[in-house]
């Protein structure tokens, strides 16, 4: 991997200058999200995991992404509050950015590289396709909520599609396997 993943700037969703380096030693689950997505649901079901394991050291970071038919059109401001009032959600958001494309931004692109196939890819790929709507290219990010496990020392160690939701074994073993660690 080109960079340390600790290390790339991000910033908040307020706005704020940050790293991943606060969750050194902690399992991280980096999520692309969107509010206006037929999996926009999964907002639940990542909270409820977050709860259930952030005791354990699992951390969710939860990046607004708008690049999939628009489906994140609002202000920072507008998805934290529709995040806490629909969903309460507790876990970190952090600012809008690009997961696809010309601009994709370098987290993004460091995820992607370590971890070019996602666990459960095929189902939500042909479901896209079934209703004509172009899909990216492996090791390109599918969709909204695709998900990067992350381990304590900064290694991708999973990637699930889209569609593999929150409370999917393959996905709760994997973090579980993680914390253990």
């Amino acid at each position: 991997m080109s960079q340390n993943l600790f290390e790339i700037p991000l910033k908040t969703i307020k706005g704020e200058p940050t790293t991943l380096e606060q969750y050194k030693g902690k399992v991280l689950l980096v999520v692309n999200v969107a509010s206006k997505c037929g999996l926009t649901k999964q907002y639940e079901g990542l909270e409820k995991l977050y709860e259930t394991m952030r005791g354990q050291g699992l951390e969710i970071l939860g990046f607004p992404a708008n690049n999939f038919l628009g489906q994140e059109p609002g202000s920072e401001e507008e998805i934290e509050q529709f995040c806490s009032s629909t969903y309460n959600v507790q876990f970190p958001l952090f600012s809008k950015i690009s997961v696809v494309g010309e601009d994709k931004h370098p987290l993004y692109q460091a995820l992607t590289e370590a971890q070019p196939h996602a666990t459960g890819e095929g189902p939500m790929r042909e479901r896209l396709a079934s209703k004509n709507i172009p899909t990216n290219p492996i090791p390109e990010v599918q969709w909204n909520f695709e998900k990067f496990l992350i381990s304590r020392d900064g290694q991708v160690v999973g990637r699930f599609a889209p569609d593999v939701g929150p409370d999917q074994e393959c996905l709760v073993r994997a973090i579980e396997e993680e914390l253990e660690k």
